[in-house]
């Protein structure tokens, strides 16, 4: 099942994926019935996780088998229940690049006002290029939009939009592949081979990978960035039990 696994995840396109991933999931908890880790979101434990990412970013133990979170959506997840009223207080919500580990959950909050966008993906209701969003200024109480800057020509240009159709007070959650051994975000243009990307940017359709400067970049798009600290918040049993990345910081993105 692995081989077979590994094989769909680096071949096939992504809305494929997709639509795949809802079968995947009916049968692939069979096969790894145990509690040595465990899925906050979909709160089910498992002898392990599946192995992910390309083959310089590749991970072990990471991908759960039923909704397919990674160490970013559980940390998403975890900040959502614990440091936000997210799930009570009626938000008007843009989602951007729609995680399908989170789809189906938000659809059913009656307290969220639910939007979703992307440029190809089968779960997005709106389809458009972020670098011009094709929506009001200030409409959006909430933006998540995780793990697309490093796909798009101008990032700050998309941070620009996003800043601009949230209300003021709003925050957003813009996670982005980040190299914690960089300084600075690493950009080369004349890097456009597949193999060559994913050498060095991490994976074939990445254009940059964000250093520890990212704060900057939210900064300069006109947030202000708060910081939710993994280690400050979880003990190391509980961040091994959730296969949470340690040293792992999330960047909340507020606009005032």
């Amino acid at each position: 099942m692995k081989k077979i696994y590994n094989f769909l995840l680096n071949t096939l396109p992504r809305p494929l994926l997709i639509r795949l991933s809802y079968l995947f999931r009916v049968f692939s908890p069979w096969f790894y019935n145990g509690n040595n880790v465990m899925c906050p979101v979909c709160e089910r434990s498992f002898s392990k996780f599946l192995s992910y990412g390309s083959n310089v970013a590749h991970r072990e133990n990471v991908l759960c088998p039923y909704d397919l979170t990674l160490e970013r959506h559980r940390l998403l997840w975890l900040y959502l229940k614990n440091e936000t009223d997210f799930f009570s207080r009626p938000i008007h919500l843009l989602h951007i690049a729609p995680e399908q580990c989170f789809y189906d959950r938000f659809k059913k909050q009656k307290n969220l006002k639910y939007l979703t966008g992307d440029l190809v993906s089968p779960l997005a209701q709106l389809h458009f290029d972020l670098h011009s969003i094709p929506l009001e200024n200030e409409l959006f109480d909430v933006l998540i939009c995780n793990h697309v800057l490093e796909h798009v020509e101008d990032p700050m240009q998309c941070l620009s939009e996003m800043y601009r159709v949230m209300k003021k007070g709003a925050w957003a959650i813009l996670q982005v592949p980040l190299d914690s051994s960089r300084e600075l975000t690493y950009e080369d243009k004349n890097i456009t081979s597949p193999e060559e990307r994913e050498k060095h940017f991490w994976q074939k359709d990445h254009v940059r990978l964000f250093g520890k400067d990212y704060p900057e970049w939210l900064k300069k798009a006109g947030f202000e960035v708060k910081i939710y600290n993994v280690q400050e918040k979880f003990d190391a049993d509980f961040i091994q039990k959730n296969r949470l990345i340690p040293d792992e910081l999330l960047y909340i993105a507020i606009k005032n």
